[in-house]
């Protein structure tokens, strides 16, 4: 049995008794059987009353659970009513997500049931079905250019280090789900990338990782915009309204500034 296998048989074993508790239930890496001893815990504790939106509440479900270290709400990933959290013996980082029997049905995936009392959860479950948000590829067609000349701005000025951390942005929101996509995966950002893409479009991707130089950040522009119009030509429908005179001006300023390279 995994370390997170066990944590999770822990909490059920703490929560059974408690009458606020509907059910407890396990997403992420449990569900695809890929726990390894990298991956942490993802868990939906179902209960009666409202518990996310006090943290104090939530921090004290938390800390019952194992020997807690610390923790924090996820507002950063806009999921408030998520406790990001760290446990000794064993080390492990657990995601707690506080959620209504209302709440349990709108979900992305369908996790796996650990406790359901009267068996709620999987009447819950049977009446709803996961949807996965895909992205909506007019709304990265209408920002993609506009995000290029930001980029373009940023290196012509010598503010490489932001201009490094642009790019960053751009996988994660852009060439991560969009390849994921093509690869018939969920578009997870870039999550396992190195073992979900097919090898020539994992070295595309790497092409868009720059290093610290105004050249570098240059090329890796120019194959970040290469890989773009690869996968729009490949994604997208032609209910698509493209940014053409956007695109042809931004990439005219492209080559002005990488004139002054040469």
């Amino acid at each position: 049995m995994t370390i997170q296998e066990q944590f999770a048989h822990q909490v059920v074993e703490v929560i059974k008794d408690d009458k606020n508790v509907v059910g407890l239930a396990v997403a992420g890496s449990w569900l695809t059987n890929e726990i390894d001893e990298f991956s942490d815990l993802d868990l939906i504790l179902v209960t009666e009353e409202k518990i996310s939106g006090d943290k104090s509440k939530m921090l004290d479900y938390a800390k019952s659970f194992g020997h807690f270290l610390s923790g924090f709400t996820g507002e950063h990933v806009g999921e408030p009513r998520v406790l990001i959290c760290l446990y000794e013996n064993p080390l492990l980082h657990v995601d707690i997500k506080f959620v209504t029997p209302e709440e349990f049905g709108q979900r992305i995936e369908t996790p796996v049931i650990l406790l359901d009392k009267e068996e709620r959860l999987q009447s819950i479950l049977a009446q709803t079905e996961a949807k996965f948000p895909y992205p909506d590829y007019q709304w990265i067609e209408d920002r993609f250019w506009i995000w290029v000349h930001y980029a373009l701005l940023k290196i012509g000025r010598g503010e490489y280090i932001e201009a490094f951390d642009f790019f960053g942005f751009l996988r994660m929101l852009v060439f991560g789900p969009l390849l994921h996509i093509k690869n018939n995966n969920l578009p997870r950002g870039v999550r396992k990338v190195e073992t979900q893409l097919s090898l020539k479009d994992f070295e595309q991707l790497q092409a868009t990782l720059p290093t610290y130089s105004k050249a570098a950040l240059l090329d890796s522009l120019q194959h970040s915009v290469k890989l773009y119009r690869q996968l729009r030509e490949e994604l997208f429908s032609s209910a698509i309204t493209l940014q053409l005179e956007t695109e042809q001006r931004v990439m005219a300023y492209f080559q002005e500034i990488k004139r002054g390279t040469e």
